[in-house]
């Protein structure tokens, strides 16, 4: 989707105004508690000052920390979902070569993503570039167990075209009892720490899209992740807060931030007029995350990213806390937020084992 700032009111049909009004009473309620939140109200506090940034200047992508790994990445990283939805693996080729020719170094995937397309297309892309790059797949066994896991990390190396990935992440952690299903004996976990021993993988974390309290189920294992990846965006702090309740304990623990989701998942913010693309980014960028991920399905959405990252200078305390205001209005029923407040992101395959209907079974 080709999101520029030009023409969002009229390509949704709907004007800022008419959405503010429908949704003005469902917003009024989540209101309240942004008004009474601290974080909403200017005191930004230490622990989501921006994180310091190197290879800085007016033509150059600046990078940031992984937490405490010392590796450097690229302030927006490339989502590998997109790539397998192009026509063609040529398209996909000149969307990775000019990104990484334009210092993006990170890159996004998923065993599950398109049916393996996404990983073949930028294993493909990567051919004799695979040494520039920071290189993430995520594992999808959705609570299945430790061979499972094992089996998806050697199909992934495979369609990727490597020996190793740099980061390897639990996919879609957003039910209930996935911490407990993931950390039982034979569960994911102990992939995990079987592909580092095997020297398959450097570093693990893992990604989720619902409810930050099942994020920090997850942390109060105590397991040393190396990265959590969830939505970060100007909306969150209404709803289901990520940035108030998780990024503040990465960052206690030293743990790397993935932000993801800066635009609301399917732009819908951007339609109704409510953001632009250069204040969504922006703001997504200036949280302390180590990148921000974002789907690139043209090389026109590649450029547009690549103007607002270079020479990023981050916002200041007071823009983010003006922007989080006048989208709370909006934000604050979860709307802005489909994969928090439905089932719309959720996968087929996880809904199936945790006993639920899958995407095609359920009604219209």
């Amino acid at each position: 989707m080709n999101l520029h700032k030009s023409g969002a009111n009229e390509i949704a049909g709907v004007t800022p105004n008419l959405h503010r009004r429908r949704f003005l009473q469902a917003g009024l309620v989540g209101a309240g508690a942004v008004l009474a939140n601290p974080l909403l109200n200017g005191s930004m506090s230490a622990a989501l000052a921006p994180l310091e940034m190197t290879n800085t200047g007016p033509e150059n992508i600046p990078r940031k920390p992984l937490g405490r790994t010392g590796v450097q990445l690229s302030i927006f990283g490339l989502g590998g979902y997109h790539l397998g939805t192009l026509d063609s693996v040529g398209d996909a080729v000149r969307i990775v070569h000019e990104a990484t020719d334009a210092g993006i170094n990170f890159f996004d995937n998923a065993w599950e993503y398109n049916e393996g397309r996404s990983e073949e297309f930028m294993g493909q892309a990567l051919q004799g570039r695979r040494d520039k790059v920071f290189l993430m797949t995520k594992v999808c066994t959705h609570g299945r167990d430790k061979q499972v896991a094992m089996r998806q990390l050697e199909e992934s190396l495979k369609r990727l075209r490597t020996d190793h990935l740099d980061l390897w992440q639990i996919h879609e952690v957003i039910y209930d009892n996935d911490p407990e299903l993931h950390f039982a004996r034979g569960g994911v976990v102990e992939a995990l720490d079987l592909a580092k021993k095997q020297g398959k993988v450097r570093y693990v974390g893992f990604t989720g899209h619902k409810n930050p309290a099942i994020h920090l189920s997850m942390l109060a294992h105590n397991y040393p992740f190396d990265s959590v990846q969830m939505p970060l965006n100007c909306f969150d702090g209404t709803y289901r807060s990520f940035e108030q309740q998780v990024l503040p304990e990465v960052r206690r623990r030293s743990i790397a931030a993935l932000g993801m989701k800066s635009l609301g998942g399917d732009g819908q913010p951007l339609l109704h007029g409510i953001v632009s693309v250069d204040e969504a980014l922006r703001y997504a960028m200036s949280l302390p995350v180590a990148t921000t991920v974002s789907g690139i399905d043209s090389l026109s959405v590649l450029r547009q990213n690549l103007t607002i990252a270079r020479g990023f200078k981050p916002m200041s305390p007071e823009e983010m806390q003006a922007l989080r205001q006048r989208c709370a209005i909006f934000a604050a029923d979860g709307h802005l937020e489909l994969y928090k407040s439905t089932v719309k992101y959720d996968a087929s395959v996880g809904r199936e084992q945790h006993g639920y209907p899958s995407q095609e079974q359920l009604p219209l």
